[in-house]
């Protein structure tokens, strides 16, 4: 599998950052319940932005590698219930997926479960590589993780994958907020019948307790707002025009329906509507 490179400039820009290794990252700020902001940005905007970061923050360092390949699978019942949670809205949503990092070949099993006042709760599982297709081995945490968060009747449905999305991930430390922010570049939608590239687009998202950081209003001032998006739902929605898309209708026209001629579809591609799924 390749990934689009980062721009040099970008790369030069997180050089210039102090290093945090793994261990100081998730001691100082772990965040496993927590409040995330989405932005899409140009590309080119990003050096700007880590130039205005680099007294305050501290970027992941691995063996001197800053980047990291990330692939996500995400899984969803056969009428897309977890899909449908999100299109209309549900106040309680899951969200199942298993995530490789290809540079160092670790897997985790993830089930997300967004709650009140935009709260997220992650619960994961170390994950075998070559299991990353299929939620069998892991099917009675993801179970217990549903009914905890009083999600049980998600809990037996059958679990498939319908997407995978890949890109390269820095990730920054925000020491005095106990806070992170990471940059996703090179993103690319794949389901079984389409390929959707925004390679001069980034995602940057902050992940705070629940206030805003500092970063959230270094974007704010310079005219960069929070935006709906979700990799899983927008870039499926994106793929597949038959879903409803309501939440991310603006992010879609802005952003990824001007980008048609860079999605790679068979020509045997054909869709039939889906009736809405119950929801939990």
């Amino acid at each position: 599998m390749t990934t689009t490179p980062v721009a040099t400039p970008v790369t030069a820009a997180l050089a210039r950052l102090a290093a945090v290794g793994l261990a100081e990252l998730v001691d100082r700020a772990a965040l496993q319940t927590r409040v995330d902001r989405k932005y899409l940005i140009p590309t080119s905007t990003l050096p700007r932005l880590l130039e205005q970061v680099e007294p305050f923050a501290k970027v992941l360092d691995i063996g001197g590698q800053r980047t990291f390949r990330y692939e996500s699978v995400y899984f969803d019942t056969p009428r897309l219930a977890s899909y449908h949670c999100a299109a209309y809205r549900r106040r309680r949503r899951f969200k199942v997926r298993t995530r490789t990092y290809l540079d160092s070949a670790e897997c985790w099993l993830e089930v997300k479960i967004s709650g009140a006042r935009g709260s997220i709760t992650k619960h994961r599982l170390p994950y075998h590589p070559r299991d990353c297709g299929t939620v069998r081995p892991g099917r009675d945490f993801i179970d217990e993780a549903l009914t905890r968060e009083s999600l049980g009747p998600a809990a037996g449905s059958s679990l498939d994958p319908v997407l995978i999305t890949d890109y390269q991930r820095a990730t920054l430390l925000l020491p005095a907020s106990a806070s992170r922010v990471t940059v996703d570049l090179g993103l690319t939608w794949r389901d079984a019948e389409s390929t959707l590239r925004l390679p001069a687009l980034a995602v940057v998202e902050t992940k705070s307790a629940s206030a805003a950081t500092p970063v959230d209003r270094m974007l704010w001032q310079m005219g960069i707002r929070p935006v709906r998006i979700s990799k899983y739902a927008t870039g499926l929605a994106a793929l597949r025009l038959d879903l409803p898309d309501v939440p991310w209708r603006r992010t879609l026209r802005r952003h990824f329906r001007s980008t048609i001629p860079s999605v790679e579809q068979a020509p045997t591609t054909s869709h039939r509507p889906e009736q809405e799924a119950s929801c939990v």
